[in-house]
């Protein structure tokens, strides 16, 4: 809490302004449009590798929060204040920081897979400011950034050349989906027999809850968008700038509709059950993985010259 305590007394309108928009590189909705910039516009490869870092380290980072269900600083201590814009996004426990693995694993694994000196260098400045932005915002701890930098620098390194010989070979990508879905399927059995205390704060609990039946959704999901994709579609991502906007701008356009459009009905059709939310995410992901790929065909035909 001493160097949470020597942030506070640093902060600024400016300095609480220019966190509070750096540390949104860390939300689940910048990581979506990310990986899928990069799935359907760039390299599906590579988009592989980015989604597995992002799928796998969120499972860990999870299992930790619940496991440990250490507080967030200012429950622990309630005469520190934090930057109010960012309590919003700050839920359930502290330890390890989530906004801090997402973004580290995201842009160091765009780092990693990139050999261009620009983009690598303004992806480590992000790897860094972000962790920064947790703590001077005081929702995280250095504990909390520190554990989850180490779990995404060990998650970069460890699966590059996994994904590398992985999507060169179907049987290792099968194995390594399915271990995706197994660590997914390992937390939601945690989560729903694990004797957590009586003390156990419920809404953290239920927030845990949640992201396990979430998860489970979308590693399903991507488990079952690379066998359809390899074994009926086989899309290329390429295609002119142009078209590649478009192909982005109009397949997000279904996406947030099944995200934000089935919330309530799924909802309601399972009498509020976290089941909605899983079915919810596994819909986007095979949305993302294999239905909307249905149609890059026609995408890279649009917009090219034609020489006479």
């Amino acid at each position: 809490m001493a160097f949470l305590r020597f942030l506070e007394g640093l902060r600024t309108p400016v300095g609480d302004a220019f966190f509070s928009v750096v540390t949104h590189l860390g939300e689940e909705t910048f990581f979506i449009l990310l990986g899928l910039i990069f799935f359907w516009c760039v390299n599906k490869k590579e988009g592989y590798y980015l989604l597995s870092i992002g799928f796998i380290g969120t499972v860990l980072n999870q299992f930790l929060k619940l496991f440990f269900r250490i507080p967030r600083p200012w429950v622990k201590d309630e005469s520190f204040t934090i930057v109010e814009s960012a309590r919003a996004e700050a839920t359930g426990y502290s330890f390890p920081s989530g906004h801090t693995q997402s973004s580290v694993g995201i842009f160091g694994g765009l780092a990693r897979w990139n050999k261009n000196k620009i983009l690598r260098i303004v992806c480590i400045i992000i790897c860094v400011m972000v962790p920064i932005s947790r703590m001077y915002l005081g929702v995280h701890t250095p504990l909390d950034v520190g554990v989850s930098v180490a779990i995404a620098l060990i998650l970069i390194f460890g699966l590059y050349p996994i994904v590398q010989k992985a999507t060169e070979n179907k049987k290792a990508m099968r194995i390594l989906l399915g271990s995706m879905v197994a660590l997914s399927l390992g937390l939601l059995v945690f989560v729903s027999l694990y004797s957590f205390p009586s003390d156990v704060d419920t809404e953290n609990l239920a927030n845990g809850t949640k992201n396990a039946y979430k998860m489970l959704g979308c590693t399903l999901g991507i488990f079952i968008a690379f066998e359809v994709d390899n074994r009926f579609i086989n899309f290329d991502t390429k295609a002119s700038f142009a078209a590649q906007c478009l192909k982005l701008v109009v397949g997000l356009i279904p996406l947030l509709l099944i995200k934000e459009g089935l919330r309530a009905p799924l909802s309601l059709l399972f009498s509020g059950s976290y089941i909605a939310d899983g079915l919810r995410y596994f819909l986007i992901v095979v949305f993302a993985g294999c239905v909307w790929p249905l149609t890059f065909k026609w995408f890279s035909k649009l917009f090219v010259k034609v020489s006479v």
